[in-house]
């Protein structure tokens, strides 16, 4: 009697048509094609590490407009949310 019995899942021998035979990597792998060059990216780690790793990457970094453009853009929208909540600003300049 089949309705006493569960249905064993099928088994397939797929290759993948581009593959090549040499065993470099696995086919089914999904992998960005900078994530070799980054430590950011890697297993589940703890907090204090991903920010040291994190911060050892943008010190690293050897385009310095980018970081300054970053840091232009962030400070803009810190300013304009100063000013949506209504926070006077004037308490840091003197008079």
């Amino acid at each position: 009697m089949a309705i006493l019995k569960q249905r064993k899942n099928k088994k397939f021998s797929y290759t993948p048509r581009y593959f090549d035979d040499k065993g470099e990597g696995n086919p089914f792998e999904i992998k960005h094609k900078f994530d070799e060059y980054r430590k950011t990216v890697g297993g589940n780690t703890g907090l204090k590490t991903k920010i040291v790793n994190a911060l050892g990457e943008l010190k690293s970094n050897p385009d310095k407009k980018a970081d300054r453009r970053i840091l232009i853009i962030i400070a803009i929208l810190v300013f304009i949310f100063l000013a949506i909540i209504e926070f006077d600003l004037s308490i840091f300049f003197s008079k």
